[in-house]
C-alpha cells in the first residue's frame, strides 16, 4: 500500500519537470483587415477610411479596432506571451504604435517599413525582445510591372530563446482582384522572391530554421521547394481562416523548413467570441469591422493563424 510519504516522492519528482519544461515558443500570423489610421496621407489611396471617407472612419472606430485586435492577441497568449506577431493590412507605423499601447503591458517592440502599396496597406511584425532577439530586417521588394505595386516581403533574422537563428519572411500576397487565374502571376513573382531568399540562406546554412507566414491570398499548396505548408492538413479536414460565400478557406499559412517540421505545429484560432453567426450559409464566420458599409466593431474577416515550436 502507498503511504503518504510515497504520494510526496512522486509529487517531488513529477513538478520539477513540468517546471522545467519548456515553454513553446509562439508565433503568430494574422490579417487583421483595413486597420487604417483616420489621417488621411497625400501619398496613398486611403480617402475611404478617414473621417471624410465613405466608412466615416474617426478615433473612435480606429482606437476600437486597436483594442479589438490587442484583445485577439491577449487571448490567444493565455498564460504566456506570444513571441511573434505578423500582421497584414496595417496602414502605417501610427498604427503599430497603438496597436503596441494597448499592449504595453507585454513589451512589444515592432519592425514596419512603408511599402509602394496604392492603397497605403503595409505588413508588421511585434516581437517580445526578451524571447527574439533580432539581427537585421528588411523589406523585399516586388517587381511586377509598369505602376503595378504591391507589398513588400518583411525579412526578419534574429535569434531565438537565445538559442539558435530563426529566419522569418511575412508575406501578404498580390489579391485575387480580377479572378484566381488572371492574378495568378503576382503571386507567383511573390513566391519567386521568397524562393530566393530561401535558397540563399539554405545555400549557407542547410539546417536552418526558417519560417514563411502571412496571407497567401490563395488556398495552400506545396510551392516553394524546401518549405512544408502547415496548413494543407487543415485545409484537408474543412477548416479555414476566411469564408467566402460559405466555404473556408486558409488565406493564411505558414511554411517552414525542415529543421523545424518535427517541433512545430499549426493552429487555427477559431473562438466563437471574435465570430458571428452566418445566416446566409449557415455555421459561424468571422465577425468584421464592417458589413458592407455597415460598420459592427468586428474584428477581421480573417482568423488568425499561429505555430508552437517545441524543443
Amino acid at each position: 500500500m502507498k503511504t503518504w510519504r510515497t504520494y510526496i516522492l512522486l509529487i517531488g519528482i513529477i513538478c520539477p519537470l513540468f517546471l522545467c519544461a519548456e515553454k513553446p515558443f509562439r508565433i503568430v500570423s494574422y490579417n487583421v483587415e483595413n486597420f487604417f489610421h483616420p489621417e488621411h496621407d497625400s501619398l496613398k489611396n486611403d480617402w475611404e477610411f478617414t473621417k471624410e471617407g465613405t466608412r466615416h472612419w474617426n478615433y473612435t472606430r480606429y482606437n476600437t479596432k486597436a483594442e479589438n485586435i490587442a484583445r485577439v492577441i491577449v487571448n490567444m497568449s493565455g498564460w504566456d506571451t506570444t513571441a511573434i506577431i505578423g500582421l497584414c493590412e496595417v496602414e502605417n507605423e501610427k498604427c503599430v504604435k497603438s496597436l503596441c499601447w494597448y499592449l504595453k503591458n507585454y513589451g512589444y517592440r515592432y519592425i514596419h517599413y512603408e511599402s509602394k502599396d496604392e492603397r497605403g496597406i503595409d505588413v508588421a511584425l511585434l516581437y517580445q525582445p526578451k524571447l527574439f532577439q533580432v539581427i537585421q530586417s528588411k523589406p523585399l521588394f516586388v517587381e511586377l510591372k509598369d505602376s503595378d505595386y504591391t507589398r513588400d516581403i518583411l525579412y526578419v533574422e534574429g535569434v531565438y530563446n537565445q538559442i539558435d537563428t530563426l529566419y522569418l519572411m511575412l508575406c501578404h500576397l498580390p489579391s485575387q482582384l480580377g479572378g484566381e487565374k488572371a492574378s495568378e502571376w503576382k503571386r507567383e513573382k511573390a513566391k519567386a522572391v521568397i524562393q530566393h531568399t530561401k535558397d540563399s540562406i539554405l545555400s549557407i546554412h542547410t539546417t536552418a530554421k526558417i519560417v514563411v507566414m502571412g496571407d497567401m491570398n490563395t488556398s495552400p499548396k506545396e510551392d516553394i521547394q524546401g518549405l512544408n505548408n502547415l496548413m494543407l492538413p487543415i485545409q484537408k479536414h474543412q477548416k479555414g481562416t476566411h469564408k467566402y460565400q460559405g466555404i473556408w478557406t486558409c488565406l493564411d499559412q505558414f511554411y517552414i523548413s525542415n529543421a523545424l517540421l518535427e517541433h512545430t505545429k499549426a493552429y487555427i484560432y477559431d473562438a466563437e467570441w471574435i465570430q458571428e453567426e452566418d445566416k446566409k450559409y449557415l455555421g459561424l464566420k468571422p465577425k468584421r469591422t464592417f458589413i458592407g458599409y455597415r460598420y459592427q466593431k468586428g474584428f477581421s474577416d480573417h482568423l488568425p493563424i499561429y505555430i508552437d515550436i517545441t524543443f
